[in-house]
């Protein structure tokens, strides 16, 4: 009885209704399908300095994606919003910039 859920003081619930939601799974499908596209870009030849910009920009779509439907940053105020894109954008600059 108490290893039943009703007990354990976790929502599990609340965990399923949002799980269910199909947006969250279209989410996770897009970046599935952005990791395999960056897996493919390597696989390509158009030259070390182009395929690292693209597989930024992937990995710039996925940050985001992350950071906005699984961390709830939609939610969030607009500060954090506004500090992350800039952080992602930051960070591409800098990296980009190097190459």
């Amino acid at each position: 009885m108490a290893n039943s859920p009703e007990f354990s003081g976790l929502p599990l619930k609340n965990n399923y209704k949002q799980m269910k939601n199909p947006k969250y799974f279209k989410v996770l499908v897009s970046l599935l399908i952005l990791t395999i596209l960056s897996a493919f870009v390597v696989r390509l030849n158009i030259g070390l300095k182009a395929a690292s910009a693209i597989i930024l920009a992937l990995f710039m779509l996925k940050f985001l994606g992350v950071a906005f439907y699984f961390m709830e940053l939609k939610k969030a105020h607009v500060f954090w919003k506004s500090a992350v894109i800039i952080f992602v954008l930051l960070f591409s600059t800098i990296i980009l910039v190097g190459l």
